[in-house]
């Protein structure tokens, strides 16, 4: 089991956000900070990521991200994150095409040749463990890594994928996040274009990006956390990823998820914590405390009423929503809450 920043393991199913004393950024060595909608979105800073990062960074903290977009090698990530007001060097960064990168390599000979369907990233990563990245399946490839290539990738690249894929090649995917946070909002992901080439092909790909395995043990490997912290925005990969790594976990609400996803999620989802921005790094969590008939948080106590999750009291929005998210995981026990919560949600705004 995971620990918390106060030493306490985590239920085995989560009920309830929880509680700490200390701040985030004392409580554990290294944050795992995924990217895009938790630090930036379309290559822009998020509100308050720039000062946030730099005051957990000042204090110790150990500051890692975590992408799931295979597109950029580390090198241009740090880079912009440096020019964001962020400094960064490239081993900070560990992208999904260096796991689905070590993952080809223990399957395939030394100096192989791999089908590339994505961007720059991929092919750094691949040559980086010894293998030859190419761009044509009749360029004798023993193997095929798709990652998100960007806006304008070619829809020729998937036919390549799948005639490579038909001929009997191993098939690889950075990851399968449907969408992607884009400064004009939610654009498809590297899923959408993996789904193309399985619709195609009617292949199954094995998968190195969060939340699987093979992305976490790369991170480990890379950073050598004692005591992560994952930070992200998303339930099906950060939280999940989290989940299955048994680390601790920080949701903010800056990039897809939103209040009515994070009450239906089902024990997996759950985050240890959950805040407005990464200004959560840098404080306590209060405590959501079980009351007569509901959850409180803050001044908010939110309770189960009849087939609806019911939303009384005022202060913080982001304390509404930790009482609501107790009510909600508590009725829900191994499951998923089916309670309308669109009242106390509108209540909040969320």
């Amino acid at each position: 089991m995971s620990q918390t920043a106060d030493g306490g393991a985590d239920r085995s199913v989560r009920t309830r956000p929880e509680g700490s004393a200390r701040a985030l950024s004392e409580g554990y060595d290294t944050a795992l900070l995924d990217l895009d909608g938790v630090v930036y979105a379309g290559g822009h800073a998020i509100a308050h990521a720039v000062d946030s990062l730099g005051t957990a960074r000042e204090g110790g903290m150990h500051l890692a991200y975590v992408t799931n977009n295979a597109l950029r090698t580390p090198d241009a990530v740090a880079e912009h994150l440096t020019e964001l007001g962020i400094p960064t060097g490239a081993s900070d960064v560990i992208t999904s095409a260096q796991a689905a990168a070590r993952l080809v390599s223990e399957q395939v000979p030394a100096g192989a040749r791999v089908l590339v369907i994505g961007g720059e990233g991929l092919r750094v990563a691949l040559r980086e463990r010894g293998l030859e990245p190419v761009e044509s399946a009749d360029d004798d490839p023993v193997a095929v890594v798709q990652g998100y290539g960007g806006p304008d990738m070619a829809w020729g690249r998937f036919a390549e994928a799948s005639y490579a894929i038909t001929r009997g090649l191993p098939w690889f995917a950075s990851n399968t996040d449907l969408t992607i946070p884009s400064a004009r909002g939610i654009a498809p992901g590297n899923g959408a274009a993996v789904e193309v080439v399985r619709i195609a092909t009617g292949a199954e790909p094995q998968v190195a990006g969060k939340p699987l395995p093979p992305m976490h043990r790369e991170t480990i490997l890379r950073t050598g956390a004692e005591r992560p912290l994952v930070v992200g925005d998303r339930l099906d990969t950060d939280i999940e990823g989290a989940f299955n790594g048994e680390v601790d976990s920080l949701l903010v609400l800056t990039g897809v998820t939103d209040g009515a996803q994070l009450l239906a999620a089902p024990p997996e989802h759950r985050p240890t914590y959950v805040d407005a921005d990464l200004r959560g790094m840098l404080t306590g969590q209060p405590e959501v405390a079980a009351v007569e008939g509901g959850f409180s948080c803050g001044g908010w106590t939110a309770s189960v009423r009849g087939d609806e999750l019911g939303l009384d009291g005022e202060g913080e929005v982001i304390d509404g929503l930790r009482a609501l998210c107790a009510a909600a995981w508590t009725e829900a026990g191994e499951g998923t809450c089916a309670l309308d919560a669109g009242k106390a949600l509108s209540r909040l705004g969320v």
